[in-house]
């Protein structure tokens, strides 16, 4: 990397100076309802996401492998040092190369996910930093914290992968992506209107594009819902409508390009506005053919059952899927009870990686090929033991639980809409980062919840209350004997009488009156 006009040198010195091939961070707070909300253009787990391919010259992956978490813990002011070989797998199935790559040796890879990593402004600010323009101009003059953080989900990445520079494919390029993805739910939150614009959601409108920018471009999806266009409408007009493919659904959107002139010639800002002709009621999304969920079952604090329900919707095609689960070493898995049931029957994975857990040391990483009938729902239980851990292995607040992070669903999902070739130049950007091969199907990742699992914990206010106790005992104890055996005693004699009692004597005998 040696071209730093709109590359962030940052990033660039480090995928140089460590032989990252790809690089891919995400930093997330709150879960993506898929059910509710239909498929997202780009998930990510609840809390931090790394995962990065490192280039076949490097000798010690895993000494890399932390340098990077460190530096970017720095870069992103997140808690990506407390990453380590205890929450860190080698997935062998999953997590293959976005870009150009020349082999796919999974010893290079590294995986791992922080749960309870909390997302706030100080990480967004050192996002919004790497943009050429920061947040002064473009798209970026948007995102204000205040209004990004009240929202039901937000989600920011990076992704660094090599691609090809031309269609030829005769050199290559880096290219950096970063992605915001924010849901805002004003439906819920009081108003009882689908209506929304720029103003309402981010409080700000654009008013220029960045300088630098070859392409800035606003899409707002008008797709029609029951074969009804008239619902909805947008101002002010758009530039232009597109029609795409996406993740098998047929997409029209309304196109606002920033760089067109006669975009700004009305007023100096821009305030995309969506309307509903008549009132709406709260009608949820279509339900994605593939979508998952996942909880914790049993009682006590000794054994559980982690179990996860993976659904195909689709009437008639089935499709393999590929499950990542990783478990900390804290939980034993008992791997002969594993079960997989798919509408009554078993179902057998074709093909399945389990590396067991050392204490203190790796997780459980368990990876299965399963197939999905179609218009079915699979259910997949594994049972586990909770360890105790050492006292000082238990966070500040053990009462809490613990976390364990988001199971990770890889597929070729068929699509249901029969697709033609697109226009690659006009196509959304969220569109090229999973590029579909034939058509037929489209790449999906999703994630599940992540787990909270109680441990037994012992009673941590019982030093205290022994610290009191003995403190109180040796106090009353020992100072009562202490002094009962350095005391000394002494008799006093009786005493004549001070000066005051003598010469009240002297008045009382002139007095004629007995002494005192």
């Amino acid at each position: 990397v040696s071209h730093y006009r709109l590359f962030p040198k940052a990033l660039g010195r480090l995928v140089a100076a460590l032989g990252v091939r790809e690089l891919h961070l995400a930093l997330t707070q709150g879960f993506w309802r898929t059910r509710y909300w239909g498929q997202p253009p780009l998930q990510a787990p609840a809390g931090a996401e790394l995962w990065v391919w490192f280039q076949p010259t490097v000798t010690d992956v895993d000494k890399a492998w932390k340098e990077l978490s460190n530096i970017l813990s720095g870069i992103f002011c997140a808690s990506l040092n407390f990453i380590d070989s205890t929450n860190t797998v080698i997935p062998t199935a999953s997590f293959k190369p976005l870009g150009l790559a020349n082999g796919t040796d999974h010893h290079l890879l590294r995986y791992a996910v922080l749960p309870r990593e909390v997302v706030c402004t100080e990480n967004l600010t050192p996002w919004k930093k790497l943009l050429p323009c920061g947040s002064k101009a473009g798209l970026a003059v948007l995102l204000k914290a205040e209004r990004l953080f009240h929202s039901s989900y937000h989600s920011q990445a990076v992704h660094i992968r090599p691609i090809c520079r031309d269609a030829s494919c005769l050199a290559m390029s880096w290219e950096l992506r970063q992605t915001l993805t924010v849901v805002f739910d004003f439906f819920s939150s009081g108003q009882g209107k689908k209506d929304w614009s720029l103003f309402k959601m981010f409080s700000r409108t654009l008013t220029d594009t960045c300088p630098l920018a070859s392409q800035s471009k606003v899409y707002v999806d008008i797709s029609p819902k029951n074969k009804e266009k008239e619902l909805l409408e947008v101002s002010p007009p758009p530039t232009s409508v597109h029609e795409a493919i996406v993740q098998g659904d047929k997409k029209t959107y309304a196109v606002y390009d920033l760089l067109s002139p006669s975009l700004f010639n009305t007023s100096r800002s821009l305030n995309v506005q969506l309307k509903w002709k008549r009132p709406q009621d709260s009608s949820e999304m279509p339900i994605p053919i593939l979508h998952a969920q996942r909880y914790v079952g049993g009682y006590g604090l000794q054994t559980g059952e982690i179990c996860t329900l993976i659904y195909n919707t689709h009437p008639y095609r089935a499709f393999p899927v590929i499950l990542l689960e990783t478990v900390p070493w804290y939980l034993r898995l008992y791997v002969h009870t594993l079960t997989i049931i798919t509408k009554g029957k078993e179902n057998k994975p074709s093909y399945i990686h389990y590396q067991p857990a050392q204490d203190r040391r790796r997780p459980h990483l368990l990876e299965m090929l399963i197939q999905l009938p179609a218009n079915s729902v699979t259910k997949i239980t594994i049972q586990f033991e909770r360890a105790l851990l050492k006292w000082t292995e238990y966070p500040p607040d053990p009462n809490h639980g613990f976390y364990v992070g988001s199971s990770v669903l890889s597929a070729l999902v068929p699509s249901v809409t029969a697709t033609k070739d697109m226009d690659v130049e006009q196509s959304p950007l969220f569109t090229s980062l999973f590029p579909s091969s034939d058509g037929s199907s489209y790449f999906v990742r999703l994630y599940t919840e992540p787990l909270l699992v109680n441990l037994p914990t012992p009673d941590f206010s019982m030093p205290y209350n022994v610290i009191c106790l003995t403190c109180t005992v040796v106090a009353v104890c020992y100072g009562s004997f202490y002094n009962l055996l350095t005391r000394t005693f002494h008799v006093e004699e009786p005493s004549r009488g001070g000066l005051a009692k003598r010469l009240a004597n002297v008045i009382r005998k002139f007095r004629g009156v007995p002494p005192l």
